[in-house]
């Protein structure tokens, strides 16, 4: 029985992979739009969706936790990862606590707390099995150009500046942030299984954060773009949902057909 139920999907698998690119992104959008209508009516409380992103960050955080503490090993782990993904949160955190204390607030300083135990446990009681030479992502690439950014594109709010300025900064910083774990995975050309359910855990977060700013904007018809202020604050907030989604979309994708 469970050969016969393999083999339709097997077979769709399969035709998917002779597609061309541009195939394979029109079938990925189309998918990605159709998961969207699926979500907005069974979901009737959008907010809800932020909350289940950070809770999937927190999973993916858990089953590193459990890798460090149990296997003793942090090869294939990405510290530069984990110290982007540290500042973001920390930089959010703040203003979480100055512009709107809320469920996200202690969501944040949980995964905070977590994320810097991840980077206490690679800097020194593991730092013997972490791979030095093959994280290599240079971290001003992304921190230089974010900061850069900041300053053109941040919210109109009545805000302190400095407080809208972090919020920009934060908002940018996540979305590159995991890319310093996917260039040690490009150069080891291996994939524990443990990291790759961090960072699989990681794209469903993204898609859920990415879906709950779509959602809200369609249920507001566009009045939530308001509300962030004027110029291109807005549009930067959505394109760096979207942005980060599709970073990891190709990596779920391969995960996906992988365990399946």
């Amino acid at each position: 029985m469970r050969g016969s139920s393999r083999r339709p999907l097997a077979a769709v698998m399969a035709w998917v992979r002779r597609q061309p690119p541009k195939v394979k992104a029109f079938l990925a959008v189309v998918a990605g739009m159709a998961t969207l209508v699926f979500i907005r009516f069974i979901v009737h409380d959008h907010d809800n969706l932020f909350v289940a992103a950070e809770a999937a960050h927190a999973l993916g955080i858990a089953v590193l936790i459990y890798k460090l503490t149990k296997e003793k090993t942090c090869a294939g782990l990405s510290l530069k990862s984990q110290d982007l993904t540290a500042l973001f949160l920390a930089v959010r955190l703040y203003c979480s606590f100055v512009m709107e204390y809320d469920i996200h607030t202690i969501l944040d300083t949980a995964t905070l707390a977590a994320t810097l135990f991840v980077i206490y446990m690679i800097r020194f009681k593991l730092r013997s099995t972490y791979m030095l030479d093959k994280d290599n992502f240079k971290l001003y690439y992304v921190v230089v150009p974010c900061a850069v950014l900041t300053f053109f594109a941040h919210p109109t709010t009545s805000h302190n500046i400095v407080n809208r300025l972090c919020w920009a900064f934060c908002v940018y910083l996540e979305a590159v942030s995991v890319l310093p774990q996917l260039r040690l995975m490009q150069n080891t050309k291996i994939v524990e299984p443990f990291t790759a359910h961090y960072v699989f855990a990681l794209g469903v977060a993204r898609f859920l954060s990415c879906a709950h700013w779509v959602l809200q904007v369609l249920d507001t018809r566009g009045r939530l773009l308001t509300a962030l202020g004027y110029g291109l604050w807005p549009s930067m907030v959505l394109l760096s949902e979207i942005v980060q989604t599709f970073i990891l979309a190709d990596f779920c994708y391969y995960y996906v057909k992988r365990y399946m």
